[in-house]
């Protein structure tokens, strides 16, 4: 299923004391759209999802879909390592109008691959809302198998992965082993050019958030056959995209959204702001895209 080129992998808004902020969120949100994102996903790895309750989630999603309004996809982060709360909150938010879910492999409790099927499966089962699934070994520790992947991509409503193994020999393989209509996007900013090149569908980015507009016409060149302007915007982009890791994310994209006007709050402990140094790198970064 294609959601469109670039999905922002959505920050999420708190104010001073910490909450959500929903005004912030709505002017995030059309931020968003207005900058180049086909698609927007909610309370993801860079929405801060460890640190969101399950009220904070469904509340987050309700404004959303409320706020987009059917102007562009919307995926829920209903995803945990506990397949029954992950039903649970699937099942809310399928509820609330959301348009596909992402579900991220379990962390921590380190199932093998006949539990990752039987838990990716056993969540499909339960909605009717199409799937994302969310391969991430970096904060994982696990990663799905080609074969797992390609065994759960047969169940009618798994239609999508966002990988971000950083490992483009396996994702090559996913897209060969799979059929057309299963969508691969990198999860990867500086591989969605590369990804695209084998046959990805785009990118869950983090970079749109600054550079949405630049991520949408760096793929739109490449699929209107113009490679050489393609791969300039990607050769341009690649620092700022790089940067936005220069901390543990989202609390560079946080800092960059703030100085330009878009004003999102901090983030949550454990995680903590950029420090001067940091904050004055990226800022540079940015004076050169």
């Amino acid at each position: 299923m294609n959601f469109g080129s670039v999905l922002t992998a959505m920050v999420t808004p708190f104010n001073e004391e910490g909450k959500i902020d929903f005004p912030k969120t709505t002017a995030l949100i059309e931020h968003l759209i207005a900058n180049g994102s086909d698609g927007l996903v909610v309370a993801g790895t860079t929405g801060e999802s460890p640190t969101l309750s399950s009220q904070e989630k469904l509340a987050l999603f309700d404004h959303v879909v409320r706020i987009v309004d059917h102007r562009v996809p919307v995926i829920a982060g209903t995803g945990n390592n506990n397949t029954a709360a992950s039903i649970s909150l699937t099942k809310e938010a399928e509820s609330l109008g959301v348009d596909g879910i992402l579900l991220v492999t379990p962390y921590y409790n380190k199932p093998n691959q006949s539990g990752l099927y039987e838990h990716f499966a056993t969540i499909a089962k339960s909605t009717m809302l199409p799937i994302m699934l969310y391969n991430i070994p970096g904060r994982s520790v696990i990663s799905l198998h080609v074969d797992t992947i390609i065994k759960l991509s047969q169940i009618p409503n798994v239609v999508s992965i966002k990988d971000s193994s950083g490992n483009l020999d396996l994702i090559t393989t996913i897209i060969d082993k799979t059929s057309e209509e299963f969508t691969v996007y990198s999860g990867d900013d500086s591989l969605g050019l590369p990804i695209m090149a084998v046959g990805g569908t785009g990118i869950v980015s983090v970079a749109s958030h600054i550079v949405g507009n630049e991520i949408k016409m760096m793929l739109t060149s490449y699929q209107q056959g113009n490679v050489e302007e393609s791969g300039r915007i990607h050769r341009n982009l690649l620092p700022l995209m790089k940067g936005l890791f220069i901390a543990p994310s989202p609390a560079p994209v946080k800092a960059v959204l703030n100085f330009k006007g878009i004003e999102v709050g901090s983030v949550r402990l454990p995680l903590v702001p950029l420090n001067d140094l940091e904050l004055e790198q990226l800022k540079q970064l940015c004076e050169k895209i």
